[in-house]
């Protein structure tokens, strides 16, 4: 069965947003064993989404689209939907009572743009989403089955992975009962793993396992999807070759399945109920001495070139023959405010200190 995933909105096409839902869909899909022909990115315009529909249409089995059902003007999905598969949008009175019964229950009152949510083409099956307002339909566009989802991430998981994925492996025939077995390697690249473990997909002779890679460095995940009739045969199936893998990455396997490096360190320390220090260096400021090289560098550049600010080439303001070094040398006076006599202060009898009191001006009697 070969699959296309279609994105929607100017937000996703632009830039302005990461496409998480595209990534998710396309490891959710491999992960059943069921492959990603192409990937397109639509924006908000009517007529390109109508061109994108048709060409998926025409070239894929399957097709999932991803947002562009919410209740604002920007959302088309619905309408160049029903356009594609020539037929009209009708009311779904099922899906308007659900939404009508979804916000009394959160203490909220309904917009009257959320009715538009309700609109579907009058062929399209709903696919329900318990999470949400944005309800999934699927509906037949040319020669391909189309899923529509929300583009709201959390909605779009669960719909997914309950509704939309049961579905494909039902209309492909594939086995549904999958298994996915991860491998975490450090200290080998993906092609030398990859050469280390060539064939041993060919000990399960019905190509009921399937091998591949993700990489996210220091680390390699190494992946076995295994399709079976039922859990016992997946079982069967992977034995062999898990134990193969075992056998060919010996001690570079650090964890498996959900666990982690960080998880499996700490783990090991508290069985043997021991403490771990870290130790942070290098990333502070620079020693004093290396700031007094870079800075006599500078000054030496600076004398030999004159930097404009009465600093004669030749010249540093340590030698004795610059301005600066000469007003270094002459006496500071010091200022009238400091010749004044203090007032007493209390306490200075106390500390046996000697008052003194400002003296009068002297002049002519």
């Amino acid at each position: 069965m070969r699959i296309e995933l279609i994105c929607t909105g100017d937000e996703v096409l632009t830039g302005k947003i990461v496409n998480s839902n595209f990534s998710y869909m396309s490891q959710k899909l491999e992960d059943a064993g069921l492959d990603v022909v192409w990937g397109t990115t639509v924006g908000d315009d009517r007529e390109s989404l109508l061109q994108a529909f048709r060409l998926a249409a025409g070239r894929a089995d399957a097709v999932i689209v991803n947002g562009g059902l919410g209740p604002t003007v920007d959302d088309l999905s619905q309408e160049i939907a029903a356009q594609a598969a020539g037929c009209e949008l009708v009311l779904s009175e099922e899906w308007l009572a659900r939404m009508e019964a979804f916000f009394p229950r959160r203490s909220r009152v309904m917009p009257s743009n959320n009715r538009k949510q309700a609109m579907l083409p009058a062929s399209a099956e709903i696919i329900d989403n318990p999470i949400g307002t944005a309800c999934g339909f699927a509906l037949d566009i040319g020669r391909a089955r189309f899923f529509f989802t929300p583009g709201v991430p959390r909605e779009l998981k669960r719909m997914l992975e309950e509704q939309v994925i049961p579905r494909l492996l039902a209309r492909s025939g594939l086995q549904s009962t999958i298994h996915l077995k991860r491998f975490h390697s450090y200290g080998l690249g993906e092609s030398h793993v990859d050469a280390l473990l060539a064939g041993v997909e060919t000990l399960v002779s019905d190509g009921g396992v399937k091998l591949g890679f993700r990489a996210h460095y220091p680390q390699l995940e190494t992946k076995l999807t295994v399709r079976g009739r039922d859990l016992d045969d997946v079982r069967a199936k992977l034995a062999p070759v898990e134990a193969e893998v075992r056998k060919r990455l010996g001690n570079f396997i650090l964890a498996e399945d959900d666990q982690t490096l960080e998880g499996v360190v700490l783990a090991e320390l508290a069985s043997r109920q021991a403490t771990l220090s870290v130790v942070e260096s290098f990333t502070g400021p620079r020693p004093l001495r290396d700031r007094r090289r870079r800075r006599a560098r500078r000054h030496a550049h600076r004398d030999h070139a004159g930097d404009g600010r009465g600093r004669r080439p030749g010249r540093a303001p340590h030698d004795r023959r610059h301005p600066r070094a000469e007003r270094a040398r002459e006496p500071r006076r010091r200022p009238r405010s400091h010749r004044v006599r203090r007032h007493d202060l209390p306490g200075d009898r106390d500390r046996g200190r000697r008052r003194l009191a400002p003296q009068p001006r002297r002049g002519r009697a």
